[in-house]
C-alpha cells in the first residue's frame, strides 16, 4: 500500500525524533573542531584590552550572559578582554570522531544511545528546529574530552568566602582524580580498561588533604555506561573510619558545606536522563578562556615545581583574575526531571570548540537566579609543562557564587594530564576502605 503524504511526513518526523537525521560529513567534523576557520567573532567597540565594568556594561550586554551582566552592573566585578585563540583539541579524539561518524544514534528515551564508540558523538551543527538538539549537545558534553582519558588535580584548593565582608571562612585542600573506563582514545589501555564487570564509563575520586578535621575524607563516584542506571557514590569519613553509600538525593546537597553540589562538578556531573534538554541557540559571548602563564598569578601557595595559581579579586574575592575571550557558545537549558530537585533549571553556556561547560546559571525552584558558576580554562601549552601538547583545555580556576546569600566558593587548580596518577585501583570502593 503506498504511503500517503501525511503518513510520510509523520514517518519522517518520527525518524527525526529518534535521532535519525541527515548524515554528518567530515566537513561537519572539521567545522565542529575549528569553528573559527573563517575568522574569530567580533563585536562593535570590543577589542583586546577592553575592560567591561559597571559604567559600560550596557554597551556590551549582547556579549555577556545574563548572570555576568547582572554581576558587572552590580559593581561586583569587571572583566578584561583577551584575544580569542584556537583551543585545538587532542588529535586522537578528533580522529576517533571521524572514525565513528554517524554511528551514534539516540534511542527512543532520553538517556539512550546506541552505536557510540569514541570521540564527539554528534559533530554536526545543532539546529533550533531539531527537537532533540539539546540532548545531542548533552551527549557531546558527556563524551567530551574534559581531562581526556585520565587526569589529576593535585592540589585543588577550595575557599569558602563571605561575599559581603571578604572573609575566608574555610580552606580545603583536595586532590581530584578522573578516569574514563570506556571510550579511551590515547592512553593505554585503548579503547577501555579491563576487567570492568560493572560496565563503568567514568570514575571520579576525591580526597581531602587538609584541614585536619576533614583529612582523609574521600568521595568516589562511579558512572555507568548505561545512562539509565543511577551513579554509585561513596563517602569515606576519615574521623568515622567507615564508608557509606550516598543516596541519590545527596548528590544535590551542599558538598562539605560549600556552595557546590556533587552534581555541579565539572559544570554538570549528572546523567543525561536526569534532565530535559533544550537547545536555546548559538551566541558569541565572553568566556573564561586564557593562557595561564600570561596571567598575574598569586604567590600564596608554594609548589616545589614553581607552579603558581590563579589569583582572585572583585567583591568578596569571589572572582578569578583572568582574561576573557569572545567565543562561539551553545546555550543549553537543563530542567530536572525530578520535581523534588532543588533547582528549577540550569542554563549552560557550552564552548562550541571545546564542548566544556564554562558558564552556568542555576535557578531556584521559584525560577529566580540562585547561583552563578564559572570554570576558567587555560590553553594547555601555557600551563604546567606536563600538559603541553595534550590538546586538552585545562580546568584552571572556578567560582560558584550564591547571588542570593552573597556567599561564594572559589577553586584553584593544579591540573595535570598524567595517566600515572590515576590507576584504575584508585576508583574502587576497596581503595576507600584502605584509607589511603
Amino acid at each position: 500500500m503506498p504511503i500517503r503524504p501525511q503518513g510520510l511526513a509523520f514517518a519522517l518526523a518520527l525518524a527525526l525524533s529518534a535521532g535519525v537525521a541527515t548524515a554528518a560529513s567530515e566537513a561537519d567534523v572539521e567545522a565542529s573542531f575549528d569553528p573559527y576557520k573563517a575568522g574569530f567573532p567580533s563585536f562593535p567597540g570590543l577589542s583586546v584590552g577592553t575592560v567591561i565594568n559597571k559604567a559600560n556594561a550596557e554597551q556590551f550586554k549582547d556579549v555577556l550572559d545574563a548572570g555576568m551582566l547582572m554581576m558587572i552592573k552590580n559593581g561586583w566585578t569587571e572583566i578584561k578582554v583577551g584575544p580569542t585563540t584556537q583551543f585545538r583539541l587532542n588529535q586522537f579524539y578528533v580522529d576517533a570522531t571521524k572514525k565513528g561518524l554517524n554511528k551514534a544514534k539516540l534511542g527512543a528515551k532520553n538517556g539512550e544511545l546506541t552505536g557510540y564508540e569514541a570521540g564527539r558523538p554528534f559533530p554536526e551543527e545543532p539546529k533550533l528546529d531539531d527537537p532533540r538538539a539539546g540532548e545531542k549537545i548533552a551527549w557531546n558534553y558527556k563524551y567530551g574530552i574534559n581531562w581526556g582519558d585520565n587526569a589529576a588535580i593535585d592540589p585543588f584548593y577550595w575557599r569558602y568566602r563571605n561575599m559581603a565582608t571578604g572573609q575566608v571562612e574555610r580552606t580545603i585542600k583536595f586532590d581530584f582524580h578522573f578516569l574514563n573506563f570506556k571510550h579511551r582514545v590515547q592512553h593505554a589501555p585503548v579503547p577501555e580498561v579491563t576487567p570492568n564487570p560493572s560496565e563503568l564509563f567514568r570514575g571520579i575520586y576525591v580526597r581531602v588533604q587538609e584541614p585536619q578535621d576533614l583529612k582523609n575524607t574521600q568521595l568516589l563516584i562511579q558512572r555507568y555506561e548505561d545512562d539509565l542506571k543511577f551513579d554509585d557514590a561513596y563517602l569515606y569519613l576519615g574521623f568515622q573510619r567507615r564508608v557509606r553509600r550516598l543516596a541519590t538525593g545527596q548528590q544535590t546537597d551542599s558538598f562539605l558545606g560549600s556552595d557546590l553540589m556533587i552534581e555541579d562538578f565539572e559544570g554538570y556531573n549528572g546523567r543525561i536522563s536526569d534532565m530535559k534538554w533544550t537547545f536555546k541557540g548559538t551566541r558569541n559571548i565572553l568566556m573564561p578562556y586564557y593562557n595561564h602563564n600570561e596571567l598575574q598569578l598569586t604567590d600564596e601557595f608554594k609548589e616545589a615545581d614553581g607552579y603558581k595559581f590563579v589569583d582572585y579579586g572583585g567583591q568578596g574575592g569571589c572572582f578569578p583574575n583572568i582574561t576573557w575571550q569572545l567565543r562561539k557558545v551553545f546555550v543549553l537549558e537543563a530542567e530536572p526531571v525530578n520535581p523534588a530537585h532543588p533547582v528549577s533549571k540550569r542554563v549552560f553556556h557550552i564552548d562550541a570548540q571545546v564542548y566544556n561547560i564554562n558558564r552556568t546559571l542555576i535557578y531556584d525552584r521559584k525560577g529566580e537566579l540562585w547561583k552563578s558558576f564559572t570554570i576558567g580554562k587555560s590553553h594547555p601549552d601555557y600551563h604546567h609543562p606536563i600538559n603541553k601538547g595534550s590538546g586538552i583545555a585545562i580546568d584552571d580556576s572556578g567560582s560558584m557564587i550564591d547571588v542570593q546569600s552573597k556567599h561564594c566558593t572559589t577553586v584553584q587548580f593544579k591540573g595535570q594530564v598524567d595517566p600515572k596518577q590515576n590507576p584504575p585501583s584508585l576508583f574502587q570502593v576497596q581503595n576507600l576502605r584502605g584509607g589511603n
